[in-house]
């Protein structure tokens, strides 16, 4: 089992890891778009959505994978009106690459943030 952290942002705040690695896969921890230029409270929709790809592609790039090895995607959304955007965010980002995918309609997420994206994707 290796455990990911990307330098390119900071460490977690909690007792877990960005992403972990074992069997040829790569587990990306839930990713919030916690960054100093995102504030919840002003971010709309589409920059946070734009904000979780951005981080996701880096801890994928630690790992030595990138989108096209994503196999599964479970994305947090708060509230169903925001379906349209995240599937318009999430096609710029997969292209015709289409891994397994879920979304779920929550009430809340932490801080705030109206969108969440945990990732499973192959080592190449």
């Amino acid at each position: 089992m290796e455990f990911i952290q990307s330098s390119e942002l900071p460490p977690p705040a909690g007792h877990y890891s960005q992403a972990v690695a074992a069997g040829g896969l790569v587990f990306l921890s839930g990713i919030l778009p916690a960054r100093a230029d995102v504030d919840p409270a002003v971010a709309g929709f589409e920059a946070q959505c734009a904000s979780v790809f951005d981080q996701c592609e880096k801890v994928l790039r630690a790992a030595g994978c990138g989108f096209g090895g994503v196999v599964q995607c479970t994305a947090y959304l708060v509230g169903v009106e925001h379906w349209p955007a995240f599937n318009a965010c999430y096609t710029g980002v997969f292209g015709d690459h289409r891994p397994a995918r879920a979304v779920v309609p929550v009430p809340a997420l932490h801080h705030g943030f109206l969108v969440e994206v945990q990732l499973v994707a192959q080592r190449p």
